[in-house]
């Protein structure tokens, strides 16, 4: 079972045990985080959320920082004895991806029970 979240104005396709880096979320390492499903995928079935599909949500731990590789930006002009060098590196929240729950399925079996009672 696979689904695609999408955080950070970016869409990742993750499994149960996944580790993915998203943009920065501004929490604690250890808290726990969740995640709006846009599709999700059983390997037999497929839906697609309009636009995030009701009763899935994607459970994750942050479990660190990273940062992405440097990119080194030169500016040059020709003829004026001018460059300038700047670096930049983006840092990220390395995720671990906890488990897909469905709330559908536990609701209505949670919804005949009661009933039965």
């Amino acid at each position: 079972m696979y689904a695609i979240i999408q955080t950070g104005g970016k869409q990742h396709k993750v499994k149960e045990g996944d580790m993915i880096d998203v943009e920065l979320l501004g929490l604690e390492e250890g808290a726990s985080v969740k995640f709006d499903v846009l599709m999700i995928s059983d390997g037999k079935k497929i839906q697609i959320g309009e636009p995030t599909v009701k009763g899935y949500q994607v459970e994750g731990e942050i479990i660190g920082k990273s940062a992405g590789p440097k990119i080194k930006i030169v500016t040059y002009k020709r003829r004026k004895s001018t460059s300038r060098r700047v670096g930049h590196r983006q840092h990220y929240d390395r995720v671990k991806i906890i488990g897909i729950k469905g709330s559908k399925a536990k609701t209505s079996k949670a919804k005949s029970s009661k009933g039965a009672e």
